[in-house]
């Protein structure tokens, strides 16, 4: 299963992927605790242990590619992965989120997505970049 998402952030592109990428960056962006870092290969946790995988790709300012689970995936089922775009046109950039390789019962990750992720750094952004 998969899934793409959009959402516009009012902020430059390089400050959301540095803080996407930085333990206290993500922590403070989503309201979960985090553990980052901006190394290929390197693990993260994100929403308390919640969420975990390895950076798989990172292109400065513009894209991470992470695999990606939760503690609801089953032992036998494999990492999904994100790829996260990020666009800048004058200091807004258009994040888009494409998540592949979810098993049949991820559909609820798409809204969690929203919630979890854009609304709080959306939020977050505002408070702290403007």
């Amino acid at each position: 299963m998969e899934f793409v998402l959009k959402t516009i952030l009012n902020a430059p592109a390089k400050e959301i992927y540095i803080a996407w990428l930085s333990s206290e960056g993500h922590s403070n962006m989503t309201g979960g605790e985090a553990t980052a870092s901006d190394k290929v290969g390197a693990v993260f946790t994100a929403w308390d242990g919640y969420i975990h995988g390895t950076n798989l790709v990172l292109e400065e300012d513009t894209r991470i590619v992470q695999s990606w689970r939760t503690s609801q995936f089953l032992e036998n089922e494999n990492d999904s992965q994100i790829e996260i775009l990020l666009k800048e046109t004058d200091g807004v950039t258009e994040l888009t989120l494409t998540h592949t390789g979810l098993p049949e019962s991820g559909e609820h990750y798409r809204k969690g997505w929203d919630v979890h992720y854009f609304q709080p750094m959306k939020e977050y952004l505002e408070r702290n970049i403007h």
